[in-house]
């Protein structure tokens, strides 16, 4: 197996994983790569959309970047690591992109509906992660779910403290644990994400906002059953 998406989940030596700080750069706005690093990291995602992970090699990125190996080898150590540096990019433009979609909403529901099928949609549309789940599940699936929940604790941490926000200006009752609630949504997107569905079709954004506001609305009102 390609170690280069399950080390996504690796601890570095600031014990964080990749997950855990593209969403600190997403929160924080962080973008600080020169011209010539983001034109290596535009060009391996090109490389590795058309080509895969396994079959792309650091020659293959630098011919495609118009840079010299010795070049991409300057900022990236090995392959292992530009993947990383790739896929951490994508998983910033993933939470930027799920802030940018609740924005549109002027509702506590709209916000939660356009956030879930945001989060379906970002991810299975991205033509280098949803593109893997689909030809090499091998390599990117484990990352999601075998790593002791840090994947799922990482974009439950986000979440929680949108719902936090929304506590905080009152559309969330405080007796709402937003970390559990949190966990919850995360992980019904999880299993959207993984297993196929006879009955929902995630194509389907009607359908999809339909089931966040049936489904998922409940669990941020402490007097509903679910509650």
């Amino acid at each position: 197996m390609d170690p280069a998406l399950p080390d996504l989940i690796a601890r570095d030596e600031n014990s964080k994983t990749l997950l855990e700080r593209a969403f600190s750069d997403a929160v924080e706005s962080v973008d600080d790569n020169d011209g010539t690093t983001a034109r290596v990291l535009d060009a391996a995602y090109e490389q590795f959309c058309r080509m895969g992970i396994r079959r792309s090699t650091m020659e293959d990125v630098a011919k495609r970047a118009g840079v010299s190996r010795i070049t991409v080898y300057r900022r990236f150590a090995n392959k292992d690591t530009l993947v990383e540096h790739v896929v951490r990019r994508e998983f910033r433009r993933y939470f930027d992109q799920f802030l940018l979609d609740i924005r549109k909403a002027k509702t506590l529901a709209e916000r939660l509906e356009l956030g879930f099928a945001s989060s379906l949609r970002t991810i299975r549309r991205n033509p280098l992660i949803g593109g893997l789940m689909d030809t090499e599940p091998d390599v990117v699936v484990p990352s999601m779910i075998s790593d002791g929940g840090r994947t799922m604790a990482t974009v439950s941490r986000f979440l929680a403290e949108r719902l936090r926000i929304e506590q905080r200006a009152g559309h969330v009752s405080k007796d709402v644990d937003v970390h559990l609630v949190a966990e919850m949504m995360v992980r019904v997107s999880t299993s959207f994400l993984l297993t196929p569905s006879d009955l929902v079709d995630l194509d389907d954004e009607q359908q999809i906002r339909h089931i966040a506001r049936r489904f998922l609305l409940p669990m941020l009102d402490p007097s509903s059953p679910s509650g």
